[in-house]
């Protein structure tokens, strides 16, 4: 595995990243498919730090935000695999139907949602017990899965059937979940992010944006209203789940990045080489950028005034300045980037290369200002998937 530095000269540098308390850990896990294993790196003193064997073929992977564990869905073993960050260890292996392909946490920390693509199934696991306690039918081929910030609906976009199913979650341990609505019309659903009502009082609420990857369409839903809200209460029509629009972007939008204050989201268009900006408030696509050769994911800073963007077929990430409406700066990355994140204090983006099998580690900041490839760590042969996690030990 090739590291842009050498270890002396990385130890050398090491003063010009940030100083953290003893007591702070940092983690990136990356998913490989092709060993059925976990890579895990280390961010305070930028190393690997070991390589989980998992089950067979990983792809999608999930961050408690309230414990500290993380989760990868073994699409070869039809298991979820549960690994606790304090040590860096499979902590339990929990079986789900077919071919799960990515899941996603409840924001209290307590259930998992598994899109099980082999089955047309959403499983519902109780992390308290580590055990399945119901499975949901589905369209064709679940993708993605996303619940509400409100932790009261499940969205789950079916690629093969070209639709989304929305769940009421309940508390429930034996009926946890009860579909709602299913919408159709989006030719290859992929990724989903809900855009929630930044008021109590906002006129449109929540809503769901689609990417139809078969296409250059986002499907935009409105998701309902609870009984007991303001805009329940005001109009009872509201309750209900509704089809708004499809918004036209660009070719073959794969992913879709959610400004944190919820009011734009940035489609990646793989086959136009484009980013398309969508106003949340207006359901409007309000601009389209040239950004590099097949966009494939994107993240948006803590801080919303930056972009990231990682270029498939050119080996790179473009950094677009969000305020300006322009690129900023382009960075060299290993060959077929994909999967990006960045870390907490977000000095460092981190991406997946596919075609390289490692992990460029980018710092966001330099006293110039633009931003630099640090250096390559493992990956694992086949990465598919990477988040990140930090915490504080007792």
């Amino acid at each position: 595995m090739l590291l842009l530095l050498p270890l002396a000269l990385l130890g050398c540098r090491r003063g010009r990243f940030p100083s953290y308390p003893d007591n702070y850990h940092e983690f990136a896990y990356i998913s490989d498919g092709g060993a059925g294993t976990v890579t895990v790196l280390d961010l305070v003193y930028l190393r690997q730090d070991r390589v989980l064997q998992v089950g067979r073929q990983p792809t999608g992977m999930a961050v408690n935000p309230v414990r500290d564990e993380v989760y990868a869905a073994n699409a070869g073993s039809d298991s979820i695999s549960v690994i606790d960050t304090t040590r860096n260890e499979v902590a339990a292996t929990i079986g789900v139907q077919h071919t799960p392909y990515s899941l996603t946490v409840s924001p209290d920390g307590k259930r998992a949602y598994v899109a099980n693509s082999g089955s047309n199934t959403v499983s519902v696991i109780d992390l308290d017990k580590r055990r399945v306690i119901a499975a949901a039918a589905t369209g064709e081929a679940p993708g993605v899965v996303r619940v509400s910030p409100d932790n009261r609906t499940l969205v789950v976009s079916n690629r093969a059937a070209g639709s989304i199913s929305v769940y009421s979650i309940l508390p429930s341990a034996q009926s946890p979940l009860q579909l709602r609505a299913a919408f159709s019309g989006c030719d290859g659903a992929t990724d989903v992010v809900i855009a929630p009502n930044s008021t109590s009082d906002t006129p449109s609420g929540a809503k769901a944006f689609v990417a139809c990857s078969g296409s250059h369409h986002v499907m935009v839903v409105q998701l309902g209203a609870a009984p007991d809200s303001y805009r329940g209460k005001q109009d009872p029509a509201l309750q209900k789940d509704a089809l708004l629009c499809f918004l036209s972007v660009g070719k073959t939008p794969t992913h879709l990045a959610l400004k944190p204050d919820g009011g734009e989201i940035f489609t990646t268009n793989f086959d136009s080489d484009s980013i398309s900006e969508i106003s949340t408030g207006t359901n409007e696509v309000t601009s389209t950028t040239i950004i590099g050769s097949k966009p494939v994911r994107a993240v948006v800073s803590g801080d919303n005034s930056s972009l990231w963007v990682t270029n498939f077929g050119a080996d790179s990430v473009s950094v677009y300045d969000i305020e300006d409406g322009r690129m900023a700066a382009a960075v060299r990355t290993g060959s077929r980037p994909d999967a990006l994140a960045l870390s907490n204090d977000e000095h460092l983006l981190l991406v997946a290369d596919t075609g390289s099998a490692d992990t460029a580690m980018i710092r966001t900041q330099n006293s110039d200002g633009r931003p630099t490839l640090f250096t390559l760590l493992p990956a694992g042969a086949q990465p598919n998937d990477l988040v990140i996690k930090a915490f504080n030990s007792k």
